[in-house]
């Protein structure tokens, strides 16, 4: 399955898509991509408002690997197939939008979070600036980020979110290629947290992404087969429209 053009619809649409694209990448990860102590819901983001992050009152306890983490796989061992990897260094319709958050079963603390970029996360300053700040707070409070991005940069954010985010960490020059505009970027968290990125772009394949469990293990996340089955969820109507093949009359 072949990433679609999604600007050639409005944010509503988009929404009914990221609803159903949440769900599938839940069932991916619960039906065997988890280790058995760790599940993931998808659990609403109102407000912008990301899930336990605002009460924390410090870094959660990291999970290195131990049989808590039997079945993902090592960093050290198995490092993502991913362009860009980048390690920090000296810095240790939005609003209805939904995301995939997993837990840990002692406790049931949040360990990471996965997130599909929405319009209305770059609709507005505002609106980006509070992603970007719930994104940095996620990762310094503990918690492992993967975010989807697969809307084109804009004047608020023109070389994608992850140079936006990134610059919260340290100053840097990362530029998308000219060719590949969309962002997939997953983060460890830790005292230097890192950054693996792949940039991506309209007609191409999404790569399985990373998410991490602990600083030195992850689960790949099965992006390309969870987005094909949302995409089979999607009026026919709408999906002739999102691949050019009819004009929305709406």
């Amino acid at each position: 399955m072949l990433i679609h053009d999604w600007t050639r619809v409005d944010a509503g649409i988009f929404h009914d898509f990221h609803q159903s694209w949440m769900p599938a990448i839940k069932h991916a990860l619960n039906g065997g991509r988890l280790p058995a102590d760790y599940y993931a819901l998808v659990e609403q983001v109102a407000g912008g408002r990301w899930p336990d992050v605002l009460t924390l009152q410090g870094p959660v306890a990291y999970h290195p690997a131990s049989p808590d983490t039997a079945g993902g796989l090592l960093l050290a061992e198995t490092p993502p197939q991913v362009r860009y990897r980048f390690k920090a260094e000296g810095d240790l319709y939005a609003a209805k939008a939904s995301a995939v958050v997993v837990r840990h079963v002692s406790g049931h603390h949040v360990v990471a979070v996965l997130e599909v970029v929405s319009p209305g996360n770059k609709h507005s300053r505002s609106a980006l600036q509070q992603f970007i700040g719930k994104a940095v707070e996620m990762l310094r409070a503990g918690i492992h980020l993967v975010v989807v991005d697969l809307l084109p940069p804009g004047p608020r954010d023109p070389q994608g979110l992850h140079k936006a985010i990134w610059d919260e960490f340290l100053d840097n020059d990362f530029a998308l290629p000219n060719d590949k505009r969309l962002t997939l970027a997953s983060y460890a968290a830790g005292d230097l947290p890192e950054a693996f990125i792949e940039p991506v772009a309209v007609g191409s394949r999404l790569p399985d992404m990373p998410l991490f469990l602990s600083p030195e293990t992850y689960v790949p996340v099965p992006l390309e087969s969870t987005y094909a089955s949302a995409w089979e969820t999607m009026p026919a109507y709408w999906r002739e429209v999102i691949e050019g093949r009819r004009e929305s009359n709406g």
